[in-house]
């Protein structure tokens, strides 16, 4: 599927997704590897209610994009016999010397599965994105690691999804979270290379999150170097946050070999991390999650294997 046929599918995957797909185009599920885990946190219910009364526009126009969660991650900063450059999650800016790459990020029409997801870490509000995929459950949102989980510390809390999301307007409304799922060499010790994860979402006036947006497939255990669309709401300049911004490219890994992610072509910033990574046949296989200040305009996402796929279904059978 070109880039052009990719972008008008969009919507009608979403819808057809759980009738056409069941719950994923994965392959056939696969257990976590040995020494790999899948760590769930059950959102206190007390916290999931009082979410929405919380997120005023003028909180959501006013929070930080949440790459400075893990700019400092320890998983690579301790390796320092191998370190060439420094992580910056969601967004790389343009290093004296890098190659240039020509800023490739275009602006898009709202797309109902996509949003911008808000929540509370350390007494600040932060702003990611994400994207509703198909799940036996109906209310599964996946976005990055680092928009659930700190890294190796505390979780989100007043976590948030607005699909559709589109300079202050939110036409389906906003849903909490219920639990995440996420690896444990995220959350344990902050390995961007497992900066993933899954949110189960409530139901919001006796529908759930699927049933209101759709939601697209998902895939895992693919093969590397394939070509992605990525979907983001960058908010770092010289993006504002409020518009839903896209990247097209074919993957490469990672230039210094510090972590099992790729990369693709694209300029956008802080933000747009946990924002969907589409294959060409519209299932979800990677999200937005850290760019080096020494590459210019590349983005890298986590390679979807058996550990992530575990943390999907952690989430997504709840």
């Amino acid at each position: 599927m070109k880039k052009s046929s990719l972008r008008s599918g969009l919507a009608g995957i979403a819808l057809l997704s759980a009738a056409v797909f069941g719950g994923t185009v994965a392959s056939p599920a696969a257990a976590a590897p040995d020494g790999a885990g899948i760590d769930v946190y059950v959102v206190p219910e007390a916290r999931a209610t009082a979410v929405e009364a919380y997120w005023t526009p003028e909180r959501m126009r006013a929070a930080i994009p949440a790459d400075v969660l893990a700019s400092d991650n320890r998983a690579l900063t301790d390796r320092k016999d191998i370190i060439k450059g420094e992580p910056v999650i969601s967004g790389s800016p343009q290093a004296a010397g890098a190659e240039i790459i020509s800023p490739t990020a275009v602006r898009e029409a709202p797309v109902a599965t996509i949003g911008k997801v808000f929540f509370t870490l350390g007494g600040a509000d932060y702003v990611c994105s994400g994207n509703v995929v198909s799940a036996p459950n109906r209310s599964t949102v996946a976005t990055a690691g680092h928009c659930v989980n700190e890294g190796g510390g505390a979780y989100a809390s007043r976590w948030t999804f607005v699909p559709a999301y589109e300079n202050g307007r939110a036409p389906y409304g906003q849903w909490s979270a219920t639990a995440f799922a996420a690896p444990t060499q995220w959350t344990a010790s902050g390995d961007i290379s497992y900066d993933a994860a899954f949110v189960r979402i409530a139901p919001r006036n006796g529908a759930t999150l699927q049933q209101t947006v759709g939601a697209t497939p998902v895939a895992f255990n693919q093969a590397r170097g394939l070509v992605y669309e990525a979907f983001g709401y960058p908010a770092a300049a010289p993006f504002t946050g409020e518009t839903l911004q896209s990247c097209y490219g074919r993957a490469t890994a990672d230039p210094f070999g510090q972590s099992l992610s790729q990369g693709i072509p694209c300029d956008m910033t802080g933000g747009s991390s946990g924002g969907p990574w589409f294959l060409s046949s519209g299932a979800q296989n990677s999200v937005n999650s850290f760019g080096y200040n020494t590459v210019a305009n590349r983005m890298f996402g986590p390679y979807f294997g058996s550990v992530v796929q575990g943390s999907y279904t952690a989430a997504a059978n709840g």
